[in-house]
């Protein structure tokens, strides 16, 4: 089924086109290794990030494939590479209650079930969201209609007020989307209905989903809207906005207002907050001519709207990023381009906070794209210090294919959730957590239990600052991969 119908078909026949060339690329020191090809059955198009479970493994989703209808599929995998179908998305004559096409990836809550976005299905066929456990339980927690949004292609967040928070690409009572925030109960308030100025100008169909930012406040893209009208006809092109949790929304910048769009033009990824407190994404096509002409960019943001390019992609190294990137353990941020790269199939790469960018993998270096191509997904740092990721098409059958790329980073541990007053309870993930002898907050000991090999919890202990979380194992020390923000 197609992902988006504007674009995904002719992008995708377009890339099928390309020829893969057949020289390699010379790498850093790096494993890339091949874990899973889809057939269909077991899920087909994964267009959605993986995200890591108390359990230590990988969750995800499929836009296409599955054991019903090809409405999608939800699985797990095994940090080894072993997969898990754990739900698939039916549709009995044409009625795809549950929802159908889930087009991002799920977020893990606080109460350790996974919450996502189904873009099409439901009561309205209007999309859904859902709620699922490691072990498959499925629960459909709220069908759109109308006035409520529609095409839910982002994914969700869960902000430290305990709502998740997220985006419909279109409908809302002004027809250009909306931002909305759901109860882990289904419980659905809508917060902003894009489209509501004059030749939208506050921007319209919010494509990607929203970060919190340490103001607590939103950041989010949209795919269309916006004053630039000189360059991008009468509607402008494409935002970055700010809401606030009350529905307060401020348009931060608008895309393509220089002159051919030096700046970037279609953010289809949202924004990340990097540790140095600025926002980093990337644009689909847009930037200086030369290099990039046309490619795509990396960009920064203040969070008053100052914007900086930092890279302009030129096909080479790269081209139509469309995922949005993550900040590793080492500082740097890691993204994937759809297009571009040695083999002009896609590829994975780093970039400093300064703009320097490393290829780290270029796809389908042989015919056919047996390891993978046109990686649309973004990835995840899983506790071990690998990199875990996705192609939507290639493998062995071509329908896509799930890759781990270790880069030499170690492990870490990581907090759920990210910020707490003291006394808050915290769950801790990582690897080869057993014998834990200690458990500090910026150097706070705090109580704690161990779970299991890959879970602590503990809580907030009295005179703990905003720093890193560090657990002490028999292996040595593992720092947390984000400050814990102490609230309250």
């Amino acid at each position: 089924m197609a992902r988006l119908g504007t674009d995904s078909a002719w992008k995708r026949v377009c890339f099928a086109l390309l020829l893969c060339a057949a020289a390699g690329i010379p790498l850093q020191a790096q494993t890339f290794t091949s874990l899973v090809n889809f057939n269909g059955t077991n899920g087909g198009d994964p267009d959605g990030s993986l995200v890591q479970g108390l359990d230590g493994n990988l969750y995800g989703t499929t836009n296409g494939g599955g054991s019903q209808d090809d409405a999608g599929e939800i699985y797990k995998i095994m940090p080894s590479g072993t997969l898990t179908a754990l739900y698939s998305f039916a549709c009995p004559q044409n009625m795809c209650a549950s929802g159908s096409d889930p087009s991002a990836g799920l977020v893990l809550a606080t109460n350790g079930s996974f919450y996502g976005t189904a873009v099409g299905g439901g009561a309205k066929n209007q999309g859904t969201v859902f709620k699922i456990t490691s072990h498959g339980s499925f629960t459909t927690l709220h069908s759109f209609a109308f006035k409520q949004g529609r095409n839910p292609y982002a994914g969700l967040i869960q902000a430290t007020d305990g709502y998740l928070y997220g985006t419909t690409e279109r409908n809302g009572s002004h027809g250009g989307g909306t931002v909305f925030k759901i109860t882990t109960a289904g419980k659905l308030t809508t917060l902003y209905n894009f489209c509501s100025q004059t030749n939208c100008a506050d921007g319209r169909n919010p494509f990607a989903g929203l970060v919190q930012g340490a103001d607590g406040n939103f950041y989010g893209t949209t795919l269309n809207g916006g004053t630039s009208a000189s360059n991008c006809g009468a509607f402008g092109c494409w935002t970055l906005f700010r809401i606030t949790p009350s529905g307060t929304l401020t348009t931060l910048y608008d895309f393509c207002s220089k002159t051919n769009c030096t700046d970037g033009g279609n953010p289809y990824s949202g924004v990340m907050q990097a540790l140095d407190g600025n926002f980093y994404g990337t644009t689909w096509q847009g930037g200086a001519c030369p290099p990039g002409c046309g490619s795509g960019t990396v960009f920064r943001i203040t969070s008053n709207g100052v914007l900086s390019t930092i890279h302009a992609f030129n096909v080479a190294d790269g081209s139509k990023p469309y995922a949005t990137l993550i900040q590793g353990t080492d500082g740097s941020l890691y993204g994937t381009t759809s297009e571009g790269g040695g083999n002009v199939q896609g590829t994975v790469f780093k970039i400093t906070l300064g703009g320097v960018l490393t290829t780290l993998y270029s796809f389908c270096p042989q015919h056919p794209c047996i390891d993978g191509s046109i990686p649309y997904a973004g990835l995840v740092q899983a506790t071990n210090g690998s990199f875990y990721g996705s192609t939507s098409t290639g493998g062995t059958i071509g329908v896509g294919t799930i890759f781990k790329l270790s880069v030499g980073l170690g492990p870490f541990v990581e907090s759920l959730p990210g910020s707490g007053k003291v006394g808050a309870v915290v769950k801790i993930l990582g690897t080869k957590l057993k014998g834990t002898t200690a458990v500090s907050f910026n150097g706070t000991a705090a109580t704690f239990t161990v779970v299991s090999n890959t879970e602590i919890t503990t809580t907030v202990p009295a005179g703990a600052t905003t720093g890193f979380v560090t657990v002490t194992t028999p292996s040595g020390k593992l720092k947390s991969n984000k400050k814990f923000r102490v609230t309250g």
